[in-house]
């Protein structure tokens, strides 16, 4: 039987009147009622975009104080309690408890202002706490006209989103496929003396080295180190604070976005930018579809690995395994000794994950869907999606590395006698006795099961030194 005892609470207010809030959370009135509106997926607005609320809210406060437009002490108190929060989140250990305070569902109104409020009353009720205060009295540190001085949810939530963006691609997810990178490099220098056949239309092809295969990967995952970066500068390079409500700038300082900017950089290694144009950077989310297209060819990249591997490592006895798949848990639940490619099927359903978030980040920024007039309202959404596929890209890349590619050993027994019995060897015998014969000794090879150097020797299509130069399969690797 669910428990009715009744959740202590103290009366705060916003100028919509008073409202109950639990005592023992600091947020106030105009939080209560986003959480009472938006009841729909039980999923706050991530920790990651919390952090960067609080560094904008810092850097924000300093650059006032700078200005002149904030006192010293208000500044130093609104300073000490965003460092508290970021302080908190980015503790793993004290992470649940801090995120408490910042219960609003992603699913709220699409300009992020009940995150942008959420955060404003938390960080004025912890600077009037540590100035001696009573929680919610909004004295001496008001959460709209200090901690939001010279702001909107306008242009903080798309800066705050942008910022936790690119700080998370940067240290989480960029290192990740880095590490991927390196070992698919690694395997690929390993491998470059295998050969073994190709395969066209999941058909027999003519030969390749294991060691190119792999230096395609390789090559994939350097490509997505450069995405990587360009998804980076598209976020970092276009930060919409200092537009305020409608991108005209009214009632900030006209230097204060670049000074934020500045300081946030130092701060977080990353190179901030305040935009050129804030009637684009706020009207629209293009940057944040931008740098979700990099992440989908990323997880399409990741995606093509994962599934060649699992070929590859398919059988063990009744598939193909060339590749032997490093064996980390049971595969079956009722046949004894079955190992799955597990890893494997994770990577992919990231990748699928990533997919799907690109179309609704894709819909979200669409003129009349989430941009309109002079402000983006799918916001939060668009945030959420992108947050998550850099977090499980970043996941996936490196438990990839680590658990499966490291792991990989090639079979040489089972690649070497694929090799031989290809019939698109006759592809070497083109340019010597023509295509049109080489096509009948390979279809009549398939008939009898010969492989083609054995009918060869046998109807002696060509003398044997010329058919052992012909038919060597690690020279039709470096044909040039």
């Amino acid at each position: 039987m669910a428990s009715t005892k009744k959740i202590p609470t103290r009366i705060e207010s916003d100028s919509m009147g008073k409202m109950e809030v639990p005592k023992d959370l600091l947020y106030g009135a105009t939080t209560q009622r986003a959480v009472l509106n938006f009841p729909v997926s039980g999923r706050s607005v991530d920790w990651t975009v919390i952090v960067a609320f609080a560094r904008l809210k810092r850097a924000a406060a300093q650059a006032n104080q700078e200005l002149g437009k904030l006192d010293a002490k208000r500044c130093r108190l609104i300073v000490k309690a965003c460092t508290h929060i970021v302080d908190a989140l980015e503790d793993p250990t004290s992470r649940t408890e801090m995120m408490r305070n910042f219960p609003v569902d992603i699913f709220q109104t699409g300009s992020g202002t009940s995150t942008n409020m959420n955060v404003n009353e938390v960080i004025s009720n912890l600077a009037c706490k540590s100035a001696g205060g009573k929680i919610g009295s909004q004295d001496p540190v008001h959460p709209n006209d200090h901690v939001n001085m010279g702001q909107s949810s306008n242009d903080t939530f798309p800066t705050a989103m942008q910022i936790a963006a690119a700080v998370q691609m940067k240290h989480v997810m960029l290192p990740a496929l880095k590490k991927l990178a390196r070992a698919l490099h690694a395997k690929a220098k390993k491998f470059d003396g295998i050969v073994k056949i190709g395969r066209t239309h999941l058909q027999d092809a003519t030969p390749i080295r294991l060691g190119q295969e792999f230096s395609g990967y390789a090559s994939q995952m350097d490509e997505a180190v450069r995405r990587t970066g360009e998804a980076i500068k598209a976020v970092a390079t276009d930060l919409p604070l200092g537009g305020t409500a409608v991108g005209t700038g009214i009632n900030t300082h006209p230097r204060f976005a670049g000074r934020v900017a500045r300081t946030l950089s130092k701060e977080v290694s990353v190179s901030f930018k305040e935009a050129d144009n804030h009637f684009a950077a706020q009207a629209t989310r293009d940057c944040i579809v931008e740098a979700h297209g990099h992440l989908k060819t990323i997880a399409v990249s990741l995606s093509k690995i994962a599934s060649d591997i699992r070929f590859m490592g398919s059988g063990p006895r009744c598939g193909i395994h060339e590749l032997e798949l490093p064996a980390v848990q049971p595969g079956s639940s009722i046949m004894p000794g079955k190992v799955n490619p597990v890893m494997v099927e994770s990577v992919m359903q990231v990748a699928m994950k990533v997919a799907g978030n690109e179309v609704a980040s894709t819909i979200g920024g669409m003129g009349g869907t989430g941009s309109m007039m002079e402000l983006n309202l799918a916001m939060p959404m668009m945030s959420d999606c992108l947050n998550e596929s850099i977090m499980i890209i970043g996941n996936a890349a490196d438990i990839f590395a680590e658990d499966c590619v490291k792991g990989l050993k090639a079979n040489k027994k089972a690649i070497a006698s694929t090799v031989e019995r290809s019939l698109m060897l006759g592809t070497a015998l083109a340019p010597v006795i023509g295509y049109n014969e080489a096509a009948r000794i390979a279809k009549e090879c398939y008939r009898t099961g010969q492989t083609i150097r054995d009918y060869c020797i046998e109807h002696k299509v060509l003398p044997v030194d010329q058919l052992d130069d012909v038919l060597d399969v690690s020279g039709m690797t470096h044909p040039h």
